[in-house]
This record gives structure tokens, sequence and C-alpha cells, in this order.
């Protein structure tokens, strides 16, 4: 089975300009040719945030089916007026993540629009819209002095953050602290503030399948505050495949847009379960997505927030492969001797598993003396090592197992 592309993408309302040449795997790459993967197709580029009125950029559509995943910040400041709204977050190699059944009952209460008014009346006075030069988000107020947890991609880039409280008309000037692209999580200071409402952290982990959740959030930049939509929790640990991007996913079919980045998914306690990140809006021109969000499990952003808090901004380690889970059909289809591991789709030319000699269709079972079981185990190994760490990786290809030293490198950025 192909596996179909992520592509950096924002929805055009007008014919799209020509496509920027697409740079290597994984990463946008300035300079990297195209690397071919499963179907062919090569990873293109963030586009540069849409100026006011100027048409947005989109993805190639045709061919071998392809999901359009949409970052849910808004790429423009006056997102109502503008030719399209977003910033894209992506990866490729996609495969469908068969989740677990859940048997346990569901414990939520929304169930009519008083509930769901309690719930916004523990959480919403600490949702913040947040505002940069070049585009718009939500965040998350986690301190009384103005700390706030947001994603990355909000403010990547930015020179200049504003956050507005809930409430208010006042941008207030906002300082960023740290941040981690990888797990796609930032933390501001809100300047010369104090006495602020804070939500409530929950567990993650107690969340599953059909619990109902309420999302808050800036959606389209929309003047007048912030977006409550209601939903389900659909499904629980779903992962793309692009190692840039969080793992684990929380997916809800509440109804999020660009501009809910970094706002709560919060269950029927008032407690945020989730940062809400992604959305899927389509497979290809033809065949249109709909409520496929993602957020990232809130207790895979606690452990980050202290360091975050301090100043330090994590790099993780880079390993230059588009990975995805082993799977029988596709042992079958290769040719491999192994059906479990993570299956290498492509390979980034000139990058760290290239020039250690790791190729598309080889299987990565050992890293760092660890079993690999799957792409979500590699990505966590490949995330705790630092650029520059020499790892032993043990792959296998067709029937033969190989050993080899990758150094790894560091994340490439945007260009």
């Amino acid at each position: 089975m192909p596996f179909p592309a992520f592509a950096y993408a924002a929805p055009p309302l007008e014919p799209a300009p020509a496509a920027p040449p697409p740079y290597g795997f994984g990463y946008p790459y300035p300079g990297s040719g195209p690397v071919p993967g499963d179907d062919g197709d090569a990873v293109r580029p963030a586009p540069t945030p849409t100026p006011e009125g100027a048409p947005a950029h989109s993805a190639r559509t045709g061919g071998p089916r392809r999901w359009l995943v949409v970052a849910l910040v808004a790429g423009l400041i006056g997102a109502l007026v503008g030719g399209g709204v977003g910033a894209a977050v992506a990866g490729r190699n996609h495969k469908t993540t068969i989740v677990r059944q859940v048997t346990q009952p569901n414990s939520s209460v929304i169930t009519h629009q008083a509930t769901v008014q309690e719930v916004l009346g523990k959480v919403q006075d600490a949702v913040v819209s947040i505002r940069t030069d070049i585009g718009a988000g939500t965040g998350m107020i986690i301190t009384s002095d103005g700390q706030v947890v947001t994603n990355n991609h909000v403010i990547d880039k930015a020179t200049k953050i504003t956050v507005t409280l809930f409430n208010s008309t006042e941008a207030r000037p906002a300082t960023l602290l740290g941040h981690d692209a990888t797990d796609d999580v930032a933390v501001l200071k809100v300047d010369n503030i104090s006495g602020l409402p804070t939500v409530a952290l929950g567990d993650s982990s107690k969340s599953i399948v059909g619990d109902d959740v309420v999302a808050i959030g800036n959606a389209l930049n929309l003047p007048g505050g912030p977006t409550v939509t209601t939903g389900i929790i659909s499904a629980v640990g779903r992962n793309l495949p692009d190692p840039r991007q969080p793992q684990n996913l929380i997916q809800t079919d509440a109804a999020i847009n660009p501009g809910n980045s970094g706002g709560p998914l919060v269950n029927a306690n008032g407690e945020v379960v989730g940062m809400n990140t992604l959305v899927i809006q389509s497979a290809n021109a033809q065949e249109l997505a709909q409520n496929l969000g993602f957020a990232i499990p809130v207790n895979n952003i606690k452990p980050l927030i202290p360091d975050l808090a301090k100043g330090i901004s994590r790099n993780p380690g880079y390993l230059g492969a588009g990975v995805g889970d082993m799977t029988p059909q596709i042992a079958q289809r290769v040719g491999s001797s192994v059906d479990t591991g993570a299956f290498v789709a492509s390979v980034e030319a000139g990058g760290p598993a290239a020039s250690a000699g790791i190729q598309a269709n080889d299987v990565i079972i050992m890293f760092d003396g660890k079993r690999v079981a799957g792409n979500s185990e590699l990505v966590t190994l490949i995330r705790s090592h630092q650029p520059g760490d020499k790892v032993d990786v043990t792959y296998v290809r067709g029937s033969s197992t190989k050993t080899t030293t990758v150094t790894l490198g560091s994340i490439p950025t945007s260009p």
C-alpha cells in the first residue's frame, strides 16, 4: 500500500501560485533535492505566511492519496479578508493506526448546554489569544504571574508576540521563555502582570475513547473572544510518521480550525487533557476529511514546562529518515524477513541516516542498544539524544541484518 504524503499547505480560496521546489524529506531543508518516498513524491516546504489579501500556498493534489494536515495557527493577521488561513505541519508516509477498543464506561457528563457552560466557567478565563507579526493562535495561562503555554509553531520565527486576556481588548506584550520545536511546545511570559487565573492540567492517561471534551481557541482569529466547540475523544495514541511532530496524539471530532493551536482540549471536569495542534483537512482533492482534529496529550507537555520556563530550549537529535510502523503487509511487499520494527520509507539525501548507509525499505530493529518495535518507539529514542551523539543502529535489509553507527544531526529549520 503506498504511503500518502503529508504536505505543508493552506487551503487556497483562489488559484495558488506555482509550488516552490521540493526540499528533502522530513524537514524542509534548503538546497536538497526531492527524495522519493514509497509513492515517488517529495515533501514540500512550509509556505511563507501569506500577506493580507494574497492567495495561500497549496499542496500538490492528484496521484496517490495524500493527507492535508494543517497546523491550527492562523497564517494571516487579516484572517477573514485574506486569500486563506493557516500554515501547515506535516510529514509523510502516513499509515492508518488501529487503536485498541476501549470498553471502560464514559464518565463524562457534558450532555446539555448548562454543563458545557459549567466547564467553561472553570477554564475560559485562563485561555488567551496570541497574536504575532506572522499569525495568530491560542495559549493557556499556567501561572498567576503570566506564564502561558502554547504550540511552538504559533510563535516560530515571530519577532513580536502579544497576548490578549479573556474578556479584554488590550494586547499585552509577551516574551518567549523557551521552546521545543519537536514536541511543538513553547512557554511565554506576559510582561508586568500578576493575579491571573490558571488552567488546571489534568491526567491525559485517564482519557478514553468516547469521553466528552470541549475545545476552546482563537479560531480564525475571529474578533469578539474565543470559539467554543464540543465533541468526543475519537481515538488515543495516534501517531504521525514525521519525526518532527508530536506522537501519541489525542484525536477528537470537536471542531478546531486554524488559530486554535495552543488552546485547550478540556474534559468534563474542566481539566486540560490536551493542546489542540493539528487537523486533517483532506485525503486528496476529491476526498475531503471532516472532524479529524489532534491534540498533544497534556501528560506529554507537563514534563517540558519546567525547563522551558527557565529558558532552556530543547534541541533533540535528528535521524533524517521518514519512518512508519513495520507490518506483515509491508514485509511481504518489500521482501523483508521481519514484520516488526520501524520501516524506513525514505531518507534525506546527505542526512545522518543516509550517511550511515541506511536506505529506504530498511527496517530499524535496534537503536542505541534498545529494541525498536515501531515508529513511536524510535522517535522517542531519537529525541532522548542530542545532535552529535553517535548511536549504533541495527536494521534489516531483505533477509540480512546490519549494524551501523549514526551521528545524529540537528533538525533543519524551515526556510
